[in-house]
């Protein structure tokens, strides 16, 4: 079923992760596998922070390797288009991660990428990997076992935990991603939950072109393929397979299954 492989939902040329999909049959398989990826590969960089499970008292810029408590001058700008500015020592850059004063890194098994910001009030644990010009916007929970690509969002109020998202996907507002493969420039609209845990707590399965495939997760939430869109306060169902490109109806709740490319899905 090539259909169902990885490369048919994402384009991969870029994401600095790809190799976390090597050898998945089912796009799904690589949920399975994140977390012996992140053991292998994160290279954490904020040890040196001292400041964990409570609120920064300060912003804190990091750059060239090194956490900064002053010498800088926020100036601002576009996170994920890669122009949010910084000046230190005088030399302005777009390639230095703000942590502003209040948000909260739960422990040392994080990176965070050149020219991301973490907002006040957000939470993140480790592991994960957050990327360059990703911006974890106020009150985000980031609850562990995540991959962020670059020039992502997530955003106010949004929780996300065993869950990739590739470059440019963007989750702005109130969203859940559990257990979920969010695609390149993919966008979710506020409100937005991808449920990953059937009411029952039974195996997921999925049905893809009269075939109910096991995928033996119990724990499985969306996979939406490259530019794929949800409207605001969709649900998916837990084992749902969005396509590249699909479109999902604001309010809608998406049955289970797999979804050809360019679908268009109402309530």
């Amino acid at each position: 079923m090539d259909f169902l492989e990885p490369d048919a939902f994402f384009d991969m040329a870029s994401f600095v992760h790809r190799d976390v999909f090597a050898g998945c049959k089912y796009v799904w398989d690589v949920l399975g596998k994140i977390s012996g990826y992140l053991e292998h590969h994160i290279e954490p960089n904020v040890a040196d922070l001292k400041y964990f499970r409570r609120p920064l008292p300060k912003t804190v810029v990091m750059w060239r390797g090194e956490i900064l408590e002053g010498g800088f001058e926020i100036i601002g700008g576009n996170v994920t288009e890669g122009k949010f500015l910084v000046s230190i020592g005088g030399e302005e850059t777009y390639e230095a991660a703000v942590l502003w004063e209040g948000s909260v890194l739960w422990d040392e098994a994080i990176f965070i990428g050149p020219g991301a910001v973490v907002e006040p009030g957000a939470l993140v644990k480790g592991p994960s990997i957050i990327g360059a010009h990703t911006e974890v916007r106020q009150g985000a929970y980031v609850r562990g076992q995540c991959i962020v690509g670059t020039g992502c969002i997530v955003g106010h109020t949004t929780e996300m935990k065993t869950s990739i998202m590739l470059d440019g996907a963007k989750a702005g507002h109130f969203a859940y991603i559990g257990d979920s493969l969010v695609g390149r420039e993919a966008n979710l609209g506020a409100g937005t939950k991808l449920a990953n845990l059937k009411i029952r707590d039974q195996t997921i399965r999925v049905m893809a072109h009269g075939t109910r495939i096991v995928t033996n997760l119990r724990k499985f939430g969306a996979v939406l393929g490259d530019h794929a869109e949800i409207g605001c306060n969709a649900v998916t169902n837990p084992g749902t397979i969005l396509g590249r490109g699909c479109q999902v109806f604001p309010l809608t709740s998406v049955r289970a299954g797999y979804y050809e490319p360019n679908s268009v899905i109402r309530g």
